[in-house]
């Protein structure tokens, strides 16, 4: 992922893994976080010697490449213009986005990073059909 702008440069780089996309709104707490962390680290979707999703992170040796999205608490449903009423105001969900990354670190799996609030260039190369919507 690279910080888009005249001097772009490269915040977080992974191979085998998950890019997680994170959004936070206005009631996202610690108890929320926790479990999300929780299911992130513990989700089976990697194949095993069977082509089988049985596989997590760790089992893998994989990691995660964790970007700041608000736009993912838009609403588009009245009118042609999105509202981001939904999304946690950016100093909150700054903590948040802060605080997730720590838990996540805190359960064993190597993380890279965006750079909060900033225009982001990322590149995927999406290893199989899996994309998945995590919410709470």
């Amino acid at each position: 992922m690279r910080e888009a702008g005249r001097d772009p440069r490269t915040t977080g780089r992974i191979a085998t893994g998950f890019l997680l996309l994170v959004g936070f709104t206005h009631d996202d707490d610690d108890a929320r976080l926790s479990w999300m962390a929780d299911k992130v680290i513990g989700l089976r979707v990697f194949g095993d010697q069977d082509g089988k999703m049985n596989l997590a992170l760790s089992e893998v040796g994989g990691a995660l490449l964790v970007v700041s999205q608000f736009t993912l608490y838009g609403d588009a449903e009245k009118g042609r213009r999105p509202s981001f009423i939904g999304a946690a105001r950016p100093e909150a969900a700054e903590r948040l986005y802060e605080r997730f990354m720590g838990m996540l670190t805190d359960r064993g799996a190597r993380v890279e990073r965006g750079e909060f609030g900033a225009m982001m260039d990322v590149e995927l190369v999406n290893d199989g059909p899996v994309t998945l919507w995590l919410e709470r």
